[in-house]
């Protein structure tokens, strides 16, 4: 199962696009790829969806609002959190461009993105759905994990939708955030964080309160 996760998000780094079925089952027959896929979706290590990878953090299959363009490769960014994740997770790459719209206005923003220090700007990022609950609906969440002109911005598009308030950060928070979460992603053995050992590293970014409390259970 190690080899199937490490060969799908080597895949996605390498190209941008998720691998195939028969693109995996090269020295595995077909049954065993697709239950290793159905194990590491029941991990959380991959979204599936219909048979097909769709998600492997910070790499999406599908758009969500993000393009993050590197030297020779066009990646779709899963959601704010994810795009701004990219440049620390491709060590090859010593910044990428992310590109979006503000969901309210449509205003288009671009960031070079990279390892050394936080973009600049006066734009926020909005995440609509807690820590607890991210996974009940995972590309909602992606796809409602957004960058915003400024804090008016969210509020007039909070109160056209009618959704809650969830969480707004700067891009300095968001850039912090997004630095090491995914360390180590790309190399055999990686382990996902559990619910305490995420909550440790939200507190050190300064993220806490409910909105940021991991589901236990």
């Amino acid at each position: 199962m190690e080899a199937i996760r490490l060969a799908v998000y080597r895949s996605f780094a390498e190209t941008g696009r998720a691998p195939t079925v028969d693109d995996l089952a090269v020295s595995l027959p077909r049954e065993q790829v697709i239950e290793a896929l159905d194990r590491l979706g029941a991990g959380r290590d991959l979204v599936m969806r219909d048979g097909r990878i769709v998600m492997a953090h910070p790499f999406s299959a599908v758009p969500l609002g993000f393009s993050v363009m590197g030297q020779s490769t066009l990646w779709w960014g899963g959601c704010a959190w994810d795009s701004f994740a990219l440049p620390h997770l491709l060590s090859a790459e010593g910044e990428v461009l992310v590109a979006t719209r503000c969901p309210n206005c449509a205003a288009p923003h671009a960031w070079a993105v990279g390892r050394e220090a936080p973009p600049e700007g006066e734009q926020v990022a909005h995440f609509l759905v807690p820590v607890a609950r991210m996974w009940d609906n995972v590309l909602h969440t992606c796809a409602n994990q957004r960058l915003f002109c400024g804090p008016d911005c969210v509020e007039v598009w909070l109160s056209r939708t009618g959704h809650d308030r969830g969480y707004v950060m700067d891009l300095t928070t968001l850039w912090r955030l997004a630095h090491g979460w995914y360390a180590g992603r790309l190399d055999p053995g990686y382990q996902r964080r559990d619910p305490a050992a995420s909550a440790e590293y939200f507190a050190r970014l300064g993220l806490t309160g409910p909105f940021w409390q991991a589901r236990t259970t």
